[in-house]
């Protein structure tokens, strides 16, 4: 009895953390099922203008922070994340079934925002619960989350191409009910196989800090990093209507494309990672600056499928370096404030979306949608500007 009870409790963590990893997965697999989508849905279901578009992301970013703060403040403080966790997936649910028969563009933009900011916190929770799971059994913190990571840029390998194939082959509504079913699939899975750590409530939350150190250099990477990830949001918002309403492509190649661009993240941030200690994040950084420079001046140039999947290496380096070295290069910057260098990064990535919403849909509006890319170059230059002023640590 003693010697069973002794190896099903080595085995508890296992079961543990492979639930971890799958439902990292499934909650990847939820998101990735939505936002490849949902600028071509909004252009075809709701025929929404290419302005109320980026209004829309705009809209999405502002609430998103919103919530995920308070819910992170709240989540810090007092409460079990399992609970939030579980409650996060059934308003996620909820948000799919309105997007699945709701056509109301201001009942989307706030009610359905509302209810799917609360489903994409899931994924942050999920890893904060991660973490202290790994802390209180003494496993490996960063190496488990680095697999977890892993299992959201594989969702994203999967995800988009089969969301394109749902809402072409059986319409938007089979799509966001498959994004629906995995939601309630994530909220079954937490509440059978999480474990539950209540807090006690703490007297204050930390401040954000500002940086101590180094503090030019950190606001010259906080502009190269946003004005990088608003290049990004400018190609997820403008991509499949430019290459449907302009280039006159299949609308199912804007899902192979991101899946190919996810899958060749996974061995860029692999391999950034094991060249970090020989050429440093500077030059790694730089190198997704140029990376970014080359992808977006071949967008604006190449028009064939081959051509536009061929360019998606470039986009990978760029976002997959951006991704796997921009939070790290933060935690350099600033010595001693590894929590504030977080925050601040994420920070650029909400920041970008907010900037690329509203200049995506007006750019599409006045110009065109293949102008937003030309902008692109433009924001990368000066990203570039940026990187080259930073000193040699």
């Amino acid at each position: 009895m003693t010697i069973s009870s002794a190896r099903a409790a080595r085995r508890l963590p296992d079961l543990t953390s492979s639930a971890f990893l799958v439902i990292a997965f499934l909650t990847g697999i939820a998101g990735a099922l939505q936002l490849p989508t949902l600028s071509l849905f909004l252009s075809t279901e709701v025929q929404a203008r290419p302005f109320m578009v980026g209004l829309f992301y705009t809209g999405s970013a502002v609430i998103g922070i919103v919530v995920s703060q308070i819910l992170a403040t709240y989540s810090d403080r007092q409460g079990d994340r399992k609970t939030l966790i579980l409650q996060c997936c059934l308003l996620g649910a909820l948000s799919c079934l309105l997007y699945a028969w709701n056509r109301n563009y201001f009942v989307l933009l706030f009610i359905g925002v509302l209810l799917s900011s609360f489903g994409s916190t899931a994924n942050p929770q999920l890893f904060a619960l991660a973490r202290e799971h790994a802390d209180r059994t003494g496993r490996g913190a960063a190496m488990f989350s680095s697999v977890m990571r892993a299992q959201i840029s594989l969702s994203w390998v999967i995800g988009p191409p089969v969301a394109f194939a749902l809402a072409l082959g059986f319409g938007f509504p089979a799509m966001y009910l498959t994004a629906a079913v995995v939601f309630v699939l994530c909220g079954l899975l937490v509440w059978l196989l999480l474990p539950s750590m209540p807090k006690t409530r703490v007297k204050s939350a930390a401040t954000l800090e500002s940086p101590r150190q180094n503090r030019r250099d950190t606001l010259l990477l906080f502009t190269a990093c946003t004005l990088m990830w608003t290049c990004n949001g400018i190609y997820l918002i403008n991509m499949p209507l430019y290459l449907v309403n302009e280039l006159q492509l299949p609308e199912k190649l804007a899902g192979v494309m991101m899946g190919t661009a996810a899958g060749l993240e996974i061995p860029v941030m692999l391999l950034a990672g094991y060249l970090t200690s020989r050429l440093g994040k500077r030059l790694l950084m730089r190198l997704a600056v140029i990376a970014g420079l080359i992808f977006y001046v071949g967008l604006t140039l190449l028009n064939g499928s081959w051509a536009l999947l061929a360019l998606q290496l470039l986009n990978a380096i760029f976002i997959g370096i951006l991704a796997g070295m921009g939070m790290l290069y933060f935690q350099d910057l600033m010595p001693g404030q590894a929590g504030a260098a977080t925050t601040l990064f994420t920070n650029t990535t909400r920041v970008g979306w907010i900037i690329s919403g509203s200049l995506a849909g007006i750019v599409a509006e006045v110009w065109s949608y293949h102008a937003g890319f030309v902008i692109a170059i433009v924001m990368l230059a000066g990203a570039a500007v940026c990187m080259w002023r930073i000193r040699d640590a």
